[in-house]
């Protein structure tokens, strides 16, 4: 049998080959990770959906991919026997989705009339045809079996699969761009005005790029500047530092930031949402699961840091580094970026002042924070005295924040950052 890329997530139809992890003459069993995939924002692991001794081996570092491509043929391997283990997460739809031909839009001959209670005769077909059919949501009394005596086979599944795709495309559901608009693209010979040179863009830069592109047309942004006096945590991170070095973390100031960032949301909880725009509903959520933008080589990821209400100074500061580390790595499952309330994108250790960051949809808001500098203050006695002073801008989307919450909600955060408790920093 030949072993075919899956479809390893919504949106994921394609990917780059980072590594191949075994080789002609290997044997392998069903589950076992074949090849990791750079796809979406992390690096998957690919698993055979069967055992077998490896014959050929169809791809090599570096390819790109998309889905129904064939990484790999089997001796003794079978796509009509025992199911994977639950372990194998591409199992559940890698069979038919590798084996889905093209279909024509027109031909629709596969597809059988539903009955009046959309469950007719079940046809003949294998337990494991069964169980993929039963997985994906496919009725078999609607599927035509094409192997002997009207058995349905997994190739069968790919074909109904492919019609129903078909006919969505015909009735035009994606026809339209986001509220019907549309972009002029980019096609022009740069060269006959001098030497350039050109770079494919990665699967990872193109997510980033067609979603930062909705997030930016589709929400309307507004962006509130401001600082924030930080010789109160700095006082404090000279003060503890040596205790958290002992417990085995960096006091950096980004704990402190969050800590001062959830008490805020907590305060003014339209901040910490979600609209339903089909529902026309403001989803306020009680859990406060912070995205942390990390900057890496191959670009922008969000890994979420939840239930940061939940944790001690010292527990941030530690995922912090862990979730940084597999950020740049290219480890991050992608159920680790998922989920998040409030993004987080703080540029400080690199440098710069103020920044406009766009908001992460569906989230409504979006925190910035620039380089930490000495500046002049003016003290309530009329001193002069040079002060380290945060750059940080609150962007939000203006369908649910107006400027006087906005307003309020920067104040309330830049006093939870300038009147940071000691008792919160204590081991």
């Amino acid at each position: 049998m030949d072993v075919r890329f899956p479809k390893v997530g919504e949106g994921a139809d394609s990917g780059k080959v980072v590594s191949v992890l075994v080789k002609v003459g290997d044997t392998i069993s069903a589950g076992q990770t074949i090849l990791e995939l750079e796809s979406e924002k992390a690096i998957a692991p690919i698993p055979s959906p069967a055992g077998g001794k490896i014959t050929a081996i169809s791809v090599k570092e570096g390819d790109t991919i998309t889905v129904g491509a064939v990484l790999l043929s089997l001796e003794g391997g079978s796509d009509n026997g025992a199911a994977a283990p639950a372990s194998a997460p591409a199992k559940k739809a890698a069979a038919p989705r590798a084996a889905r031909p093209v279909v024509a839009d027109d031909d629709d001959d596969d597809i059988l009339p539903a009955t009046t209670e959309d469950d007719g005769p079940v046809p003949a077909a294998s337990p494991y045809v069964r169980k993929v059919a039963r997985e994906l949501g496919i009725p078999l009394s609607r599927v035509r079996g094409s192997a002997s005596g009207g058995r349905v086979v997994v190739e069968d599944l790919a074909r109904y699969i492919g019609k129903l795709e078909a006919k969505v495309a015909r009735a035009g559901k994606y026809a339209e761009a986001p509220q019907g608009l549309s972009f002029p693209l980019v096609n022009q010979d740069f060269a006959v005005f001098g030497p350039v040179t050109s770079e494919p863009l990665t699967p990872l830069r193109k997510v980033i790029s067609a979603r930062m592109v909705e997030n930016k047309v589709t929400l309307p942004h507004v962006t509130q500047f401001a600082d924030a006096d930080m010789s109160g945590i700095e006082a404090l991170r000279a003060q503890f530092k040596a205790d958290y070095e002992k417990a085995g973390s960096k006091l950096t100031p980004t704990p402190f930031l969050i800590k001062a960032l959830v008490d805020t949301l907590k305060k003014h909880p339209k901040f910490n949402a979600s609209l339903q725009e089909v529902a026309e509903t403001l989803i306020i959520k009680h859990y406060y699961h912070i995205g942390i933008a990390v900057d890496t080589d191959a670009g922008l990821l969000v890994p979420v840091l939840r239930d940061a209400d939940k944790k001690s100074l010292l527990q941030i500061a530690k995922e912090l580094a862990e979730i940084a580390a597999l950020a740049r790595d290219r480890k991050l499952s992608p159920d680790s970026m998922k989920g998040g309330s409030f993004t987080v994108s703080n540029q400080g250790a690199i440098g710069g002042s103020h920044f406009t960051p766009i908001i992460n949809k569906p989230e409504v808001a979006i925190l910035g924070l620039g380089k930490t500098s000495l500046k002049p203050v003016v003290t309530a006695e009329g001193k002069i005295e040079a002060r380290p002073i945060l750059p940080l801008t609150i962007s939000y989307d203006h369908r649910v924040i107006d400027g006087g919450s906005a307003a309020r909600f920067t104040v309330d955060l830049i006093k939870a950052i300038e009147t940071f408790p000691a008792s919160a920093v204590k081991l």
